[in-house]
Parts: structure tokens; C-alpha cells; sequence
């Protein structure tokens, strides 16, 4: 054997002993969070599907998370320096990241990415949501029984197409059991602000709101309610320790089983960028307890309404159903596309005021 032969092999063993430790090396999975995770709605949730994937995969997963990382540059720099530490997959957990994910994917093609809510794809980025208007049909029709006043307060972040959604998927179920009903929006125009979302709710208490609903991520608004003796819905995860009076049910982000098949997958070798959209039927939308406070018979429609969108029996957005301005939008029995649900900017026929553009 020559000189050179031996040191080809000495080289070729070398490259396969690195490859072994390679594949020995635990996948080191980043999540990126828009608020704090004690926010104990939003970024708690996705915390926790963090925490899930940590005790399903033990020391073959390591994870890291950075909380609450505003939209826009700060994200760029944070998700830049997540992927240069090494990290191979990266959980973007806000719509406002959408830019910054695939601007830095596009500089690491190595790293697999999967952006919350979104739509821009590519070949290493995934996108994913849930149907949480699917919940919202189920606490508009209860907020429709429960209201004595007739008026519905609701506690808005921005108006992009998941809010806008909720805000008719709401509206129209409660209009359905109750034409007296109106429903105040309030526009925050962030995720998270306990002293802001706090002073939104009060003002819509002062107005005559006895129902508070939210698309904000802090427990300051089930605060509120539960100090003013009204009602309110948890929003992202079950906020009844903050409202054990308060709260009728919540609304559940469950991100655990999704974070387990798509990390499973990354170390499987067989991810690829995927669109989901998931809802009530394979877990990924959840409600807590319907209290006890709700009259048996309300408690029993929440419940079918549930069982019956999960078996695909009921679609929350099944016509008739107008535009605000009464043009037709669904006729009699026709069901929304997804394409026009993922992209919704306007409000149905009833709703007051204006989506901010």
C-alpha cells in the first residue's frame, strides 16, 4: 500500500468519524417569541410546545427560544444570529416575522424554518396556523346568549386577515342567536400591552360592553372583566386563574403535536416545506371548560357546535353571509374557500366602523 493510499484512508476514516459524531449531536431547534412567555396567552402556548418537544425527544433535541423579539429588524438580527449559533430549525411564532424569515432563510439554505400564520414559503420555510376562527364561531354564539346589554366588546391587534376572521366568525354567531346584538372593536395595534389592552377593556365596560372578547395576547382584559363583575373569553390558552368568574371558556392554541411531527420529521430526514392549516378536529384548536355559569342548554350548543365543526358537519363561514356594505359574499349554503379566508380584509354585513388599513 503506498504512502498516498494510506493517507486517503486515514482522510476517508477521518470524514466518516466526524459524520458519526455529526449524527450524534442533539438538533438544535430555535423558537422566537413576539411577547414574554409568562404572557400566559400567545407566547406561553408556543413555550409550552417548546417544552413538549424537550420531554418527547430528550437529549437528542437541544432547545432555545428568545422572547419577546419585536416585528421587523430586531427579528432579522435575532433569527441571523439563531442560525449562526448553529441552530438547524427555527420556529418564527408571529405574522409580522413573516419578511425576516424568509429574508434570513434565503442566507442560510441549511436551516430549516416554519413561520406561524403566515404565507411566503420557500424551499427550506414552511408556514403554519391554526383555524381559530373555528373557535371564535363557538364563543360568539355563546357571547350572543349571555350578553344582557346587547353589546360586545372587542379587543383587536392589527388587522390582518387571522383578526379580521375572528372578528366576523365571532360577530356572525352571535348575531345568529341574538339580531340585537352589536359588537364594538377596539384596535390596539400590538400583541402585547397589559396596561394598554387593560385601558381598551375598560373604555369598552364604559360603553356599555358586558361581554369582553380579545385578540391580544396578555391576561389583562380577563383582569379587567373579572374586577368589573362582566364576562369575557381567554384568549391563546385557559386564563380561568385570572378570571374564575370571568371567563365562559378560552380558546386554546395547542402547538405540541404540530412542533413534534415537524421536528421528527427534520431529524427523520424527510422535511419539506409544508402549508398547514389545522383546527378543532386534530387538536390544534382546543376550548377550555364551558362554565358553569352558562345555562345547561348554552353549555350543550357549545359542545355540538364543537363536535359538529370538528366532524366537518358545520363550517363557521357558511352563507347566507353579506359584506358590510350588503354586497353578496356566500349564497345560501355555500362555504367560504380557504383562499379567501386566508386573505380576508373586510367585515361582514353589521359590523360598524372601519378595518384600518
Amino acid at each position: 500500500m503506498t504512502f498516498k493510499s494510506i493517507l486517503a484512508g486515514a482522510v476517508l476514516g477521518l470524514g466518516l468519524a466526524g459524520a458519526a459524531v455529526a449524527q450524534d449531536d442533539p438538533l438544535k431547534v430555535g423558537f422566537v417569541y413576539v411577547g414574554p412567555i409568562g404572557d400566559f396567552g400567545w407566547s406561553y402556548e408556543h413555550n409550552e410546545g417548546r417544552l413538549a418537544v424537550e420531554e418527547h425527544f430528550g437529549d437528542t433535541v437541544e432547545t432555545i427560544y428568545q422572547e419577546s423579539v419585536p416585528e421587523g429588524a430586531d427579528a432579522e438580527r435575532v433569527l441571523t444570529q439563531m442560525a449562526l449559533s448553529g441552530a438547524d430549525m427555527i420556529f418564527t411564532t408571529s405574522f409580522g416575522y413573516m419578511d425576516a424569515t424568509v429574508n434570513v432563510a434565503g442566507k442560510f439554505p441549511d436551516v430549516k424554518f416554519e413561520h406561524a400564520t403566515g404565507y411566503k414559503q420557500a424551499d427550506n420555510v414552511s408556514v403554519y396556523s391554526a383555524r381559530f376562527y373555528e373557535g371564535r364561531a363557538i364563543i360568539g354564539h355563546i357571547a350572543g346568549k349571555m350578553t344582557k346589554t346587547n353589546k360586545v366588546g372587542y379587543i383587536a391587534s392589527y388587522p390582518i386577515p387571522e383578526v379580521i376572521r375572528g372578528i366576523n366568525a365571532a360577530y356572525l354567531h352571535a348575531k345568529k342567536v341574538n339580531p340585537e346584538v352589536e359588537f364594538n372593536v377596539v384596535w390596539v395595534s400590538t400583541w402585547f400591552d397589559p396596561a394598554k389592552e387593560a385601558d381598551a377593556a375598560t373604555a369598552l365596560i364604559e360603553q356599555g360592553a358586558d361581554v369582553i372578547m380579545q385578540h391580544t395576547d396578555s391576561t389583562a382584559p380577563m383582569t379587567i372583566a373579572e374586577e368589573k363583575g362582566i364576562l369575557a373569553f381567554g384568549q391563546a390558552s385557559d386564563m380561568i386563574n385570572f378570571g374564575p368568574n370571568a371567563q365562559m371558556t378560552a380558546i386554546i392554541d395547542n402547538w405540541a403535536p404540530y412542533y413534534i411531527e415537524r421536528v421528527q420529521a427534520a431529524m427523520d430526514g424527510t422535511w419539506e416545506s409544508t402549508n398547514t392549516w389545522d383546527g378543532i378536529e386534530p387538536g390544534m384548536v382546543e376550548m377550555a371548560a364551558f362554565s358553569d355559569k352558562l345555562p345547561e342548554d348554552l353549555r350543550a350548543e357549545a359542545e355540538a357546535m364543537k363536535t359538529a365543526i370538528a366532524a366537518g358537519e358545520y363550517h363557521p363561514f357558511t352563507g347566507p353571509i353579506n359584506r358590510q356594505d350588503g354586497s353578496a359574499w356566500l349564497a345560501e349554503g355555500e362555504v367560504a374557500d380557504d383562499g379567501t379566508l386566508a386573505g380576508m380584509n373586510f367585515y361582514i354585513e353589521g359590523l360598524t366602523g372601519e378595518v384600518p388599513q
